[in-house]
């Protein structure tokens, strides 16, 4: 599987944060629908050493592939990783994502994570895991999310935009964050 057009230059950009090539790497892994599952998935839940809590890819798994590619890139995971919300606890609190910004989206019933790697006027677009049940791109306009951009060990590469930025951040001043 490859990125839209838009995001072809992640391809071609070097270097990338660490853990957008660990993203790009597992692009396009998918769950297995059904009883069966997805062993790649599940490889991941015992290198990440979640396999206690995640036995079946029927389980809602953005967060273990965020622990997945966070261990991928060396960095340290936050306890409860499996949840998405606790991702809300990784990195450093920030307003304007940058690329590589882990984004944490509050929904009913519980939370999704991903990795910023652009937006448009209506959507931040993001790499993660479990976005129509695979790794890919995703578009999300749920709300504004809670943005904790990487640290300094992530921060190798500029910010590139192929899309216009977003002219309102009330989103983030809602949440007390910086915009």
């Amino acid at each position: 599987m490859t990125l839209p057009k838009t995001y072809a230059w992640l391809s071609r950009m070097t270097p990338l944060p660490r853990m957008i090539s660990a993203a790009l790497a597992e692009l396009g892994v998918r769950e297995t629908a059904g009883a069966a599952n997805t062993t790649q998935i599940l490889r991941w839940a015992v290198e990440t050493g979640l396999n206690a809590d995640y036995r079946a890819d029927s389980i809602p798994w953005c967060g273990l592939f965020m622990a997945h590619i966070a261990r991928v890139a060396g960095r340290e995971v936050p306890p409860a990783s499996l949840w998405a919300l606790s991702w809300a606890r990784f990195g450093i609190e920030g307003g304007q994502p940058e690329l590589g910004a882990v984004l944490v989206f509050m929904r009913q019933g519980g939370g999704h994570v991903g990795l910023y790697i652009g937006e448009d006027s209506r959507c931040y677009h993001v790499l993660g895991g479990n976005q129509g049940d695979r790794v890919l791109h995703y578009p999300h306009r749920q709300g504004a999310p809670l943005c904790r951009p990487p640290t300094a060990l992530c921060k190798q590469a500029p910010l590139r935009r192929d899309l216009p930025p977003r002219r309102h951040r009330r989103g983030f001043l809602q949440r007390g964050l910086r915009p």
